[in-house]
C-alpha cells in the first residue's frame, strides 16, 4: 500500500492541521507542523520558483496523487501513454497547483488572525510563528503582490497548446485571488504592526499605480465574474492605507495633545502631491478622507487649503456610502476576523472624523448612519460606544439622530438596533428609549393653540395634545399643557420644534403600530409602513439578543399577530414589514411555541386545513387544505419579484415551531404548512426566479433543516394513531413523492460541482457564503435521507425513493457512485463522513450490490477510501465511519468487501488454498491500528480502535474464512489483539472514552467465536499463549471483578450510567460469551481451578444481585437480566462449585422479593430467571435448613396465588364457558400452546416448581403450613388447575401445581392440606377432559407413543392417578370415599389402561399402566369398602389384574416375541433408557437418535438391548404391583383353613398350561407358576458372568441398577407363591371341586413347587439378599435369614407338605 506520510506535506493539508480538522490537535504538534513548514509559510508564493523546478514540480506531483488523484495506480500508468488523458491529468495537476498556493496564504493569513486571540487553543505557537515570519513578511510578500500584478499572462506560443483561453482566464482568476490574499494579510499585518511614512509612501505609489486594483496589466482579461475578486484588491488597497496612516494613534495624541509623538508628525509633501493626484475611482475615498484628518489634526495651519481640496475630493467620491458597501462586502464573503478588524479600522476613522468636523460638512447623514452601522455590528465595539463620552465620535451621530425623533424614527432605530451586541447594550437601550427627554415635530404652519416669542425660537403649548388620532381607551401619548419647544429650524418649508417633553420611546412605538392597524388600508399605509419597519427589527434584534426584556414588550410583540393577519391580506403587501412580523415571532417561538402557535393559527397567515385530517392519502393529496395568506403571498408576489424574504421567515418559523416540542395536537395543525413545503416548495424551489445569487441555495437549507427536525422529533411529541402525524407525513411524503426525488437531486450535485464553487469564490473561507451553504444543503440532505430509511415502516415493495437511490445507471452516474465519490471533498470533513454514513444505511437495507453500483470506478474509490483510512492527519470521524461502513459490508455486500479484503491467492500445493494480502488490503490498515505498539497515539484513538475491532469481529461473525486464515496467522496478531484484555481500565466512576469497554467486548467475542469454531487442536500457538497468559495472569478474576463493578456503577449512578449503557451491555454480553464458553471448554480457556470458578460465580451473584436489588430504571433491569441468565447458566453448568460456594439463597431470596415488586412486564423473564435460579440451587446444595425459608415460602405462595388467578383470568378470556375443545385423540399429542402466560419457563409454572422445592426441605411442615394459611395458594391452584383441565388448557400450568400437590400429598400435613382444600372436586370430573373428547360422548383411547418425559396430557392424567395413590396411601380411610368416587368415573381408562399392554408395548402406555397398577394396589387394601360401593368394578379390576399379570408374564418370558411386538408397533428401533427409572426416559426420539449414531453393528445391538430391558424392567413393575394387588384380593391362607372362602372368588382357573398371549385363554395355575419362573430364571441371568460374545443385564446396568432389579424380582417371586398358595388352598378347601381336580392339583404343584425350590436353594446358596417386600408378607419371618429360613421358603415347603399328604 502507498506510504501513509510523506516526505513534505500539502498546503492544503498544512492548513486543513491549523484549522484543527484533522487528528494533530494538541498545541505541541500544531507547534512542530509550524516550525517544519516555517520557512514555506516565510517564502510563501516565493516558495514555488517560477517555473518550478524539478524537486518542487515532484512534490506537487506526489501531493496531487496522494490527495487528489482519482484514479488506481495501474490506471496512472494507462493515463500517461495517452495523450489526450495525459493533457487533462496535466491541467488538474494545475489545477490542484493553484489550490495548494492558495492554501499557502490562508495558513499565513490563519496565523496573522488568531495570534493574538487570547480565546484561541493555538494562540501561543501561532504567535512563536508570527514573531519569525514578522521581520521579512512585508518585503517578501509585497514583492510577490507586485510580482502579481505585473506578469504577464500566458498564451499558447510561451506555454504550449494547453494554454488554452479557458486556461488562460483560470490562470488570470489564480493570479487575482493570490493578488487579493495577499493583500489581506498585508492588512491583517499592518492592523498589528506599526507602518513607516516610507512604507506608506511606497504602498500609496504602488495602489495609485495598479489603480488600485482597476488597472491590471491583463485586464483585458476581467471578466463580470471576476468583479469581486478585482473590488476585494481595491478594498484591501485601501484599508493597508488607511491602517498604515494609524488614525487611532492620532485621535489619542490629540486628545492627549501630544501630535508631535505621532509617527506622520514630520510626513514630506510628496504624500500630499500623491494624494492630489487621486479622487478619480471611489476606492480613493477613505484614503482621501484619512490624509485629511492626519493633516488637518497635525498641522492644521500649515495645510488648509491642501485639506479642503483632498476632503472635498473625498466627499464627492461618496467615501460614506462607499465605506458602507465595503464593510458589507466583507462581511458577506470574507473571513469573518478580517472584516471585523476592518470595522474596528474604520470606527476609528468615522469616530475622529465625526469629532473633528461638523457633521452638517460632511455630506448626506443617511450615509453617514448607514456607514457607522455598518462599523459598529463589529463584536464589543457596541459595548466600546456606550462606554465613550455621548458628545464625541459615534455619540454624536446619535445625538443629532435623537435630535429629529420622532419626527424621522429610521436613523435613531438603525443605530441603536446596530448598538445592540449583549445583555448589557440591550439593558442601555432599553432604558434610553424608555428616558426620551425630547419630542420633535414638523409643522407647515404655526398652529394656533402655540404662544411664541417674538423672534419665534421658543414656543409653548397652550393646551394639551393626544399625540396619536387614537380611540380613547387606547395606548396613546398626550403633551400636556404649558409645554415649551424650542425652534429648531424655520424657514419656507416650515418649523421643526423640539418640545421639552419626556416619555417612553415604547409607548410611542406602541401607538405608531396601532396607527398601521387603523390605516392598513389606505393611501398612508405605505409611509406608516416604513416607520413601523425599523422598530419590528429593533424588537427583533432586543429578544433575539436578551430574552428577559420581552416581557416589557408585551404591549408590542402582541399586536403583531393582528398586524401580519392585516398586512397579508391587502392587495399590494408590504413584504419587508411581513418578514420583520415573522422574524420576530421566530423568536418568541423559540422560547414559547405553544402560546405563539396558538396566536398564529387565528391569523389565515399560515396554510390550514379546512376539514379534520383523517388518513395520509388525504392528507398527501390536499384534499380540503388552504394555502393561507402565506401561500398566496408567494404565488403572487415573491415568485414574480424573485424576492424572499417571508418565505425565509416562513420557513425558519415553522421549524423553530417543530423543533419547540409542540404536542401532538399542534404538530397536526401544522400538516398543512409542512404539506406546503413538501408539495409546492421543495420539487420546485430550484426553478424559482432570484434576484440575488445564493437564496436559491440559502431556501433549500431551510427546507431541509426544517424536514430534519421533523425527522428528529422524539416519539413523545407524536401520538401513535391511525391519523398522520408530522413524521410520518414527511416520511410519506420523502420515500414516495417528487419531494424524495428532490433530495436526491441535491445529493447528486456531486463533489466536482462543490469543489468548483468554492474555487469560484473569492473570500478567504467565510464561513457563511453560497459555498458553506450549498455544502450544508448536501449534508442536510443526506441526513434526511438516512433518516427516511432508518424510521420507514417495513414494506415488500420499494419506495420510489429507494428506487431512486438504488437504480443503475449508465457511466457511473446512478446516486450511489456519486456519494461514493464524496471520499474526494477534502473542504468539510462532515461532507464525506455524511455520505459514506448513508452508503453504510443503504448497504444495509436496499437490495443491491454497492460494488456493481460503482462499476469501474470501485477500485478507485477503494483506493480513496483507504488512503483517507491510513492517513496519519486525517479526521478521525472520517476514518471510524469507513470501519463502520466496512463493518456493514461484511454482512450485506460480499462483493464489496472482497475488493476492501484485496487477498491475493498464494500459488502453493494442489487442492489447498493459501491467501496473501494485496497492496491495497483494508485487512493492512486494521492490523496497524490494533498494533499495541500504536496505542495511545494521536493517529490511534481510542474510537478508532473500537472500530478497528467490530471490523474483524464482523469477520469472525459473518466466517469470512480466507480474511480470518490471513489474520489468523499473521505474527503477533493474536499478542496484538488480545493487548486490550491485559491493560488496567480505569474505574467505572472515571471513565471517560466508554468506547474501550466496547473495544474489550469485541476482543472477547473474536476469541470466543475462534475457540467455538477452531478444533482445540487446530489453534494458533499464540491464542493458546495468550490464553496461558490470561489464566496465570489474574485476568479472570480482574474482568469478572470489573464487570460486577460496572454493573453496580451503573445501578447506583442511574444518569451517568444510562449514558454508559450501551456499551456496558456490549462487554457483559462479551464477558457472559466467554464464561459461558468456558463450562464446555475449560480447558482450551485455562479456566479449571474451582477456587477461580468459585470467584467468577459469586462475583456474577453480586452483579445480579447489585443490579435487580434496588430496580431503578429500564437499562437496571436490562443488566439484571443479562446478568440473570449467566448466573443460571452457570449454576446448571458448575454443579460442583455451586455445591461448595457459600450462601447463595440469602442474596438470591433478596433479589426474589426486589423484582416481585417492579413492574411486571419488563420483569417477566428475570422474575423466571431469578425463580430458575433458586429451583436449581436447592436441587444442588440438597439444603435441610434454610433460614430464609418463611420469606421465601411467603414470596413464592404470594406469587403462586397472583399467577394461578391471572391465568384464569386469560384462560377465561381467551376461552369462554361453553367453547370446546375440537375432537382430539385423547392420549395422542399435546394440545397447542395457546396462551402466552403458560409456557414451561414462565413466571407460574417456575413458582410452582420453586415452591415444590421448598415444600420439600421443609418436609415436617414447619413453615409451609402457617404461609399456606396465610396465602390462599391451594384454593388458587386447585381453581386454575379444574379451569385447565375442563377446558383443556395450560399443560404446563397443570403439570407443575401437579407437582406441587404430589409434593405436599406424602406428608400426612400436606396430603390432609390439599385434600381438605377439595382436590376432588378439582380433579375428579374435568380430567375426564383430558382423555374423553369425541363427539359421541365415548371415550376413545389410544396409546402416545411419545416420550413420556415431554409435556403431554396423559402425562396430567399419570400425575392425577399418583397423586391420587399417593393421598390414599397417607390418609387411609379419611381419603377412601375420594378415592372410590375417582375410580368409579376413570374405570372405563382404568380397565382400557389394564388391557392396553397387550397391544402397546410403549414407555407411555406402560407408564400409565404403572401409575393405574400403583393406586389400584394401595385401593386394594380397602377391598370392603371397594366391594360395598363398586362390586362390578372390582371384580373387573381382578380380571384384569389377572390378565395383566398373564401379558407380562409372557412377554417377559419371550423376550424374542417382545422384540418383534416392540418393533412391529413402534417402527423403529427399541427405546434404550437407565434400569431404575425408565419412567425418565424419552424412548422413541432416544432410541432413533442413538440407533442413527451407532457407529457399528456392536453399538447398535447394545442399545436396542438396552432399550429392550428398559421395557422389561417396566413390564416388571407392573407385574409385582398386579400380583400384590392380587395377592391383597386373595384370601388369607389362615382364613381358608378355618373354611372362610366364600367372600372370595376363584382368581384363576384350574389348569397348568404356559401363559399365553391370546387374550380368550383366562389365566390360570400355569400363568403363576410361570411369573414365579420369569422371575427365577431373570435373577439366574443377573448372576451370569459377563460373556464376551453377549451381552446380559448385568453387562448393561449399574451395580445400583441390578441391586434394585434384584429386590423387584424378589418381590415378585414372594407375592407369586403368596397367590399360589392361597388360590391353590382356595380350590383344595373348596367342595365344588371334584376331588379328581383336587388330585391332580397337588401332583402338579408338589412337582412344579419342588422344582422352584429346589432352584430357589441354589439361588439363595449364592448369596442373593431376601426381598425388601418380605416384611410385608403374610408369613411372619426375621429379615435376612440364612438359607432354609427365608420365609417365602418356609412357606412354599409348609404347602409342599399339606398337597403330599
Amino acid at each position: 500500500m502507498a506510504e501513509a506520510a510523506l516526505c513534505v506535506r500539502s498546503s492544503r493539508e498544512l492548513w486543513t492541521i491549523l484549522l484543527g480538522r484533522s487528528a494533530l490537535r494538541e498545541p505541541a504538534q500544531i507547534e512542530a507542523e509550524l516550525d517544519r513548514h516555517w520557512e514555506k509559510l516565510h517564502q510563501g508564493l516565493t516558495y514555488y520558483k517560477p517555473g518550478l523546478d524539478e524537486e518542487k514540480s515532484l512534490q506537487i506531483l506526489q501531493c496531487y496523487l496522494q490527495e487528489d488523484y482519482r484514479g488506481t495506480r495501474n490506471s496512472l500508468k494507462s493515463v500517461l501513454q495517452d495523450e489526450r488523458q495525459s493533457q487533462a491529468l496535466l491541467l488538474k495537476i494545475a489545477d490542484f497547483y493553484f489550490e495548494e498556493r492558495v492554501c499557502l496564504l490562508r495558513c499565513v493569513l490563519l496565523l496573522l488572525t488568531y495570534f493574538q486571540d487570547e480565546r484561541h487553543p493555538y494562540k501561543a505557537e501561532y504567535a512563536s510563528c508570527v514573531n519569525k515570519l514578522e521581520k521579512d513578511l512585508v518585503a517578501n510578500y509585497k514583492s510577490q503582490f507586485e510580482n502579481l500584478f505585473k506578469a504577464e499572462a500566458p498564451t499558447w506560443e510561451t506555454h504550449g497548446n494547453l494554454m488554452t483561453e479557458r486556461q488562460i482566464s483560470r490562470w488570470f482568476r489564480q493570479c487575482l485571488r493570490e493578488q487579493s490574499l495577499l493583500l489581506e494579510i498585508l492588512f491583517l499585518y499592518y492592523a498589528y504592526f506599526e507602518m513607516s511614512p516610507t512604507d506608506l509612501l511606497s504602498f500609496t505609489k504602488l495602489f495609485k499605480e495598479q489603480g488600485f486594483g482597476l488597472r491590471q496589466t491583463n485586464r483585458h482579461l476581467v471578466d463580470k465574474s471576476m468583479d469581486p475578486l478585482v473590488d476585494r484588491i481595491g478594498y484591501f488597497s485601501s484599508l493597508i492605507l488607511v491602517e498604515g496612516m494609524d488614525i487611532d494613534f492620532l485621535h489619542k495624541c490629540a486628545l492627549e495633545d501630544c501630535t508631535d509623538q505621532h509617527q506622520f508628525y514630520s510626513t514630506p509633501e510628496e504624500m500630499d502631491q500623491l494624494l492630489l493626484t487621486l479622487g478619480d475611482i471611489p476606492h480613493h475615498g477613505p484614503v482621501l478622507l484619512s490624509w485629511v484628518l492626519l493633516r488637518h489634526t497635525l498641522k492644521p495651519n500649515e495645510s488648509s487649503p491642501v485639506v479642503r481640496k483632498i476632503g472635498n475630493t473625498a466627499l464627492q467620491l461618496g467615501v460614506f456610502k462607499y465605506l458602507s458597501t465595503m464593510l458589507q462586502g466583507l462581511g458577506v464573503s470574507g473571513n469573518n476576523c478580517t472584516a471585523s478588524t476592518a470595522k474596528m479600522c474604520i470606527y476609528g476613522l468615522l469616530s475622529f472624523v465625526i469629532t473633528s468636523f461638523e457633521e452638517e460638512t460632511l455630506g448626506s447623514p443617511q450615509h453617514l448612519i448607514d456607514a457607522a452601522c455598518e462599523v459598529l455590528s463589529a463584536p464589543s465595539l457596541a459595548e466600546l460606544f456606550w462606554e465613550m463620552r455621548p458628545n464625541m465620535g459615534l455619540g454624536m451621530i446619535l445625538d443629532s439622530a435623537v435630535g429629529m425623533f420622532p419626527h424621522k424614527t429610521g436613523p435613531l432605530l438603525q443605530l441603536l438596533t446596530a448598538l445592540l451586541s449583549n445583555k448589557s447594550t440591550v439593558k442601555k437601550v432599553y432604558t434610553f428609549l424608555d428616558k426620551m427627554s425630547f419630542y420633535t415635530e414638523v409643522y407647515k404652519q404655526k398652529p394656533n393653540e402655540i404662544i411664541s416669542k417674538d423672534d419665534e425660537t421658543l414656543w409653548r403649548r397652550q393646551i394639551p395634545k393626544l399625540l396619536y388620532p387614537l380611540g380613547s381607551g387606547q395606548t396613546n401619548l398626550r403633551m400636556p399643557q404649558g409645554v415649551l419647544g424650542q425652534v429648531v429650524m424655520a424657514g419656507e418649508q416650515g418649523y421643526v420644534v423640539r418640545w421639552d417633553y419626556s416619555y417612553s420611546a415604547w409607548t410611542l412605538f406602541t401607538c405608531e403600530v396601532e396607527m398601521l392597524l387603523h390605516v392598513v388600508s389606505t393611501a398612508d399605509v405605505i409611509a406608516h409602513c416604513e416607520r413601523v419597519k425599523p422598530i419590528l427589527d429593533l424588537v427583533h434584534k432586543i429578544i433575539s439578543t436578551d430574552w428577559t426584556v420581552s416581557d416589557c414588550l408585551l404591549p408590542l410583540t402582541s399586536r403583531i399577530y393582528m398586524l401580519l393577519q392585516r398586512l397579508t391580506s391587502v392587495i399590494n403587501p408590504p413584504v419587508a414589514v411581513i418578514a420583520s412580523c415573522v422574524n420576530c415571532l421566530i423568536v418568541l417561538a423559540a422560547r414559547n411555541p405553544g402560546k405563539v402557535w396558538s396566536s398564529l393559527h387565528h391569523t389565515g397567515f399560515l396554510p390550514f386545513a379546512s376539514s379534520p385530517l383523517t388518513s395520509m392519502a388525504q392528507s398527501i393529496s390536499a384534499e380540503g387544505m388552504k394555502a393561507g395568506n402565506y401561500g398566496n403571498l408567494l404565488v403572487q408576489i415573491e415568485q414574480p419579484r424573485g424576492e424572499y424574504a417571508v418565505t425565509i421567515a416562513f420557513l425558519r418559523l415553522i421549524t423553530t415551531l417543530v423543533k419547540g416540542q409542540l404536542g401532538s395536537t399542534q404538530n397536526k395543525g401544522l400538516i398543512p404548512c409542512v404539506l406546503l413545503v413538501l408539495k409546492e416548495m421543495l420539487p420546485t424551489y430550484h426553478k424559482w426566479r432570484y434576484n440575488t445569487y445564493g437564496v436559491r441555495e440559502r431556501i433549500g437549507c431551510l427546507i431541509l433543516e426544517l424536514v430534519h427536525a421533523i425527522l428528529n422529533l422524539s416519539p413523545e411529541g407524536e401520538d401513535a394513531g391511525s391519523t398522520p402525524t408530522l413524521q410520518s407525513l414527511c416520511i410519506y411524503s420523502l420515500a414516495n413523492t417528487e419531494a424524495g426525488q428532490a433530495v436526491v437531486n441535491i445529493m447528486g450535485v456531486g463533489v466536482d460541482t462543490i469543489d468548483m464553487v468554492l474555487a469560484a469564490q473569492p473570500s478567504s473561507g467565510g464561513t457563511e457564503g453560497p459555498e458553506q451553504i450549498l455544502i450544508q444543503t448536501v449534508k442536510l440532505a443526506f441526513s434526511v435521507t438516512n433518516n427516511v430509511i432508518r424510521l420507514k415502516p417495513p414494506s415488500d415493495v420499494a419506495s420510489p425513493l429507494e428506487q431512486a437511490l438504488t437504480q443503475h445507471g449508465g457511466h457511473g452516474n446512478n446516486l450511489i457512485a456519486v456519494l461514493a465519490k464524496y471520499i474526494y471533498h477534502k473542504h468539510d470533513p462532515a461532507l464525506p463522513r455524511l455520505a459514506i454514513q448513508l452508503l453504510k444505511r443503504l448497504a444495509t437495507v436496499a437490495p443491491m450490490s454497492v460494488y456493481a453500483c460503482l462499476g469501474s470506478d470501485a477500485a478507485a474509490i477503494r483506493d480513496a477510501f483507504l488512503t483517507r483510512l491510513q492517513s496519519r492527519t486525517e479526521d478521525m470521524r472520517i476514518k471510524v465511519m469507513i470501519l463502520e461502513f466496512l463493518t456493514v459490508a461484511v454482512e450485506t455486500q460480499p462483493g464489496l468487501i472482497e475488493l476492501f479484503l484485496n487477498l491475493e491467492v498464494k500459488d502453493g500445493s494442489e487442492g489447498s488454498k493459501e491467501f496473501l494480502l494485496g497492496e491495497w488490503s483494508c485487512l493492512q490498515v486494521v492490523l496497524d491500528l490494533i498494533d499495541s505498539k500504536q496505542q495511545g497515539k494521536y493517529w490511534c484513538p481510542p474510537l478508532l480502535q473500537r472500530a478497528a475491532l467490530a471490523f474483524l469481529l464482523a469477520l469472525w461473525q459473518d466466517r469470512r474464512d480466507s480474511a480470518i486464515s490471513v489474520l489468523r496467522t499473521k505474527d503477533k496478531f493474536w499478542e496484538n489483539l488480545t493487548t486490550p484484555l491485559f491493560g488496567t481500565l480505569p474505574s467505572p466512576s472515571e471513565m471517560t472514552e466508554y468506547c474501550v469497554l466496547e473495544t474489550c467486548a469485541f476482543v472477547m467475542k473474536i476469541i470466543g467465536l475462534e475457540i467455538y469454531y477452531v478444533v482445540s487442536g487446530s489453534l494458533e500457538p499464540s491464542l493458546k499463549d495468550a490464553l496461558q497468559r490470561f489464566s496465570s495472569g489474574r485476568r479472570y478474576e480482574y474482568w469478572s471483578q470489573y464487570v460486577k463493578a460496572l454493573v453496580a456503577h451503573i445501578s447506583e449512578t442511574e444518569e451517568e450510567g444510562v449514558r454508559s449503557f450501551p456499551e456496558t451491555q456490549m462487554l457483559i454480553s462479551a464477558w457472559r460469551m466467554l464464561l459461558i464458553l468456558s463450562t464446555s471448554h475449560s480447558d482450551v480457556m485455562q479456566l479449571t481451578e474451582e477456587s477461580v470458578k468459585l470467584k467468577l460465580f459469586m462475583d456474577v451473584l453480586d452483579g445480579t444481585k447489585a443490579a435487580l436489588l434496588v430496580p431503578r430504571s429500564l437499562p437496571c433491569l436490562r443488566l439484571g437480566s443479562m446478568m440473570a441468565t449467566l448466573l443460571l447458566i452457570l449454576l446448571k453448568q458448575w454443579r460442583s462449585v455451586v455445591a461448595t460456594a457459600p450462601d447463595i439463597l440469602t442474596p438470591l431470596a433478596l433479589v426474589l422479593e426486589s423484582v416481585l415488586q417492579a413492574d411486571q412486564q419488563l420483569m417477566e423473564r428475570t422474575k423466571a430467571k431469578v425463580f430458575s435460579a433458586l429451583i436449581s440451587v436447592l436441587q444442588i446444595q440438597g439444603l435441610n435448613e434454610i433460614p430464609q425459608l418463611p420469606q421465601l415460602l411467603l414470596c413464592v405462595c404470594d406469587t403462586v396465588k397472583d399467577e394461578a388467578l391471572a391465568l384464569m383470568d386469560s384462560t377465561h378470556h381467551l376461552a369462554p364457558p361453553g367453547d370446546t375443545p375440537e375432537d382430539r385423540d385423547s392420549m395422542e399429542t399435546d394440545s397447542p400452546r395457546c396462551l402466552q402466560k403458560d409456557q414451561r419457563d414462565g413466571v407460574c409454572v417456575l413458582a410452582l416448581h420453586l415452591a415444590k422445592e421448598l415444600c420439600r426441605v421443609d418436609e415436617d411442615g414447619e413453615h409451609w403450613v402457617s404461609v399456606m394459611r396465610q396465602v390462599p395458594v391451594l384454593p388458587s391452584v386447585l381453581s386454575a388447575l379444574e379451569l385447565s383441565l375442563r377446558l383443556r388448557q395450560n399443560l404446563f400450568f397443570s403439570e407443575a401445581s401437579l407437582h406441587l400437590l404430589l409434593t405436599l400429598a406424602r406428608t400426612p400435613q400436606g396430603a390432609a392440606a390439599v385434600a381438605g382444600a377439595g382436590l376432588i372436586q378439582s380433579i375428579c370430573l374435568p380430567l375426564l377432559s383430558v382423555y374423553e373428547v369425541s363427539s359421541n360422548g365415548g371415550s376413545q383411547v389410544s396409546f402416545s407413543r411419545k416420550a413420556q418425559d415431554s409435556p403431554c396430557w396423559p402425562g396430567v392424567y399419570r400425575l392425577c392417578m399418583s397423586l391420587m395413590e399417593s393421598l390414599l396411601k397417607t390418609l387411609r380411610y379419611n381419603f377412601i370415599n375420594e378415592a372410590l368416587d375417582f375410580v368409579g368415573v376413570h374405570q372405563e381408562r382404568i380397565l382400557q389402561c389394564l388391557n392396553a399392554v397387550r397391544t402397546v408395548q410403549s414407555l407411555v402406555c406402560l407408564d400409565e399402566a404403572d401409575h393405574t397398577v400403583g393406586f389400584l394396589l394401595q385401593l386394594s387394601s380397602f377391598c370392603k369398602e371397594w366391594q360395598f360401593h363398586l362390586p362390578k368394578l372390582l371384580r373387573d379390576v381382578q380380571v384384569n389384574l389377572c390378565y395383566l399379570c398373564q401379558t407380562c408374564t409372557y412377554l417377559l418370558h419371550s423376550k424374542k416375541m417382545l422384540h418383534h411386538y416392540l418393533q412391529a408397533k413402534n417402527g423403529e428401533a427399541l427405546p434404550p433408557g437407565p434400569l431404575a427409572r425408565p419412567q425418565r426416559v424419552a424412548a422413541a426420539l432416544l432410541t432413533q437418535h442413538t440407533a442413527k449414531e451407532a457407529a457399528d453393528g456392536g453399538e447398535r445391538e447394545e442399545a436396542e438391548q438396552k432399550g429392550l430391558l428398559t421395557v422389561q424392567c417396566s413390564l416388571l413393575k407392573i407385574l409385582s404391583k398386579a400380583l400384590a394387588a392380587l395377592q391383597r384380593f386373595t384370601p388369607d391362607c389362615c382364613q381358608i383353613l378355618l373354611d372362610q372362602v366364600r367372600p372370595y372368588p376363584h382368581a384363576v382357573r384350574l389348569s397348568f398350561s404356559a401363559p399365553a398371549f391370546d387374550p380368550d385363554v383366562p389365566p390360570s395355575f400355569g400363568t403363576l407358576l410361570g411369573t414365579i419362573n420369569v422371575a427365577l430364571s431373570m435373577l439366574g441371568e443377573i448372576e451370569k458372568k459377563k460373556e464376551p460374545a453377549s451381552l446380559n443385564i448385568a453387562s448393561l446396568a449399574s451395580p445400583d441398577e441390578i441391586q434394585a432389579l434384584k429386590s423387584l424380582l424378589m418381590f415378585t417371586m414372594e407375592n407369586g407363591f403368596y397367590v399360589l398358595t392361597s388360590q391353590a388352598t382356595r380350590c383344595l378347601k373348596d367342595p365344588s371341586i371334584v376331588p379328581r381336580d383336587k388330585q391332580r392339583l397337588k401332583q402338579e404343584l408338589s412337582s412344579e413347587l419342588s422344582t422352584l425350590l429346589s432352584a430357589l436353594y441354589r439361588h439363595f446358596r449364592r448369596g442373593s439378599p431376601s426381598s425388601p417386600a418380605s416384611s410385608q408378607s403374610k408369613t411372619p419371618g426375621p429379615k435376612g435369614s440364612h438359607e432354609g429360613q427365608e420365609p417365602i421358603i418356609q412357606l412354599v415347603q409348609a404347602f409342599v407338605r399339606l398337597v403330599q399328604r
